[in-house]
């Protein structure tokens, strides 16, 4: 069943004090496939990222990617299986230049300490500079990060992520606090990044989401609401009832 999915999430389960926060849910998702999960808040979108990802542990259920279990796994194990994940709020190293980010975040195995003493080979510059490229940063490299925009942070963050390849990339509302422009070009790097690898994008604006997704999944107090195509979804008269009539 779940050979030819990259990702499938069975029956999965996660209480938080007697509340279920997900429950019972069940998610597949096709290698190259871009899914976006929308939902209102509370519906369990984030912790369905933070399960796959290992930073919350599941009650119950299944998480297969690529037909490896990784409900047992801790979070680095996770991502060395080829999942990346960004958070929210970006997580970029400030005081370095995007350069340093991004050859930090290549991956040899090493802990930061380690990544600042290592030999920079043609091959790491080589992609960091076909990355900084895709994520519109290819003027911004000696620029240090904490002076970039919030946009840019976002690019940077998605980059450092980028440089890891992994096989599943999940974002959590990337295109929040963005300009149009930002929003737009945002749009373009997702589209080519989902290329090769399957993506799970969180997202509220649903302008966004319809430029995006392959396919929508509308979560509902940690269940599937509804899932297909935008156009499916925003037709259905459950999802205008709880989701997008308010």
């Amino acid at each position: 069943m779940s050979n030819d999915f990259a990702l499938a999430v069975e029956d999965l389960t996660v209480s938080f004090d007697g509340f279920k926060a997900v429950d019972n849910l069940t998610l597949y998702v096709e290698k190259n496939e871009l899914r976006v999960i929308i939902g209102p808040n509370g519906a369990g979108k984030t912790t369905v990222l933070d399960l796959i990802c290992g930073k919350t542990k599941a009650t119950g259920g299944s998480i297969k990617f690529n037909g490896v279990e990784l409900t047992k796994f801790p979070e680095h194990r996770i991502v060395q299986a080829g999942v990346g994940r960004k958070f929210q709020t970006p997580s970029i190293y400030e005081n370095l230049s995007v350069l340093e980010n991004l050859e930090i975040s290549y991956p040899k195995g090493r802990s930061v300490f380690g990544s600042l003493m290592f030999e920079r080979t043609q091959d790491v510059t080589d992609r960091i500079i076909e990355i900084a490229e895709m994520i519109f940063l290819s003027e911004y490299l000696e620029k240090q990060a904490g002076l970039l925009s919030h946009g840019q942070k976002q690019w940077l963050e998605i980059g450092m992520l980028l440089i890891q390849d992994p096989a599943l990339l999940m974002l959590d509302e990337p295109v929040a606090g963005m300009s149009v422009s930002e929003r737009e070009k945002t749009a373009e790097l997702l589209g080519r990044i989902s290329n090769g690898r399957s993506m799970i994008v969180i997202e509220h604006d649903m302008e966004f989401v319809k430029r995006i997704a392959h396919k929508v999944t509308v979560l509902h107090q940690g269940k599937v609401l509804a899932e297909g195509n935008m156009e499916k979804v925003q037709h259905d008269p459950k999802v205008i009832e709880v989701y997008l009539g308010h």
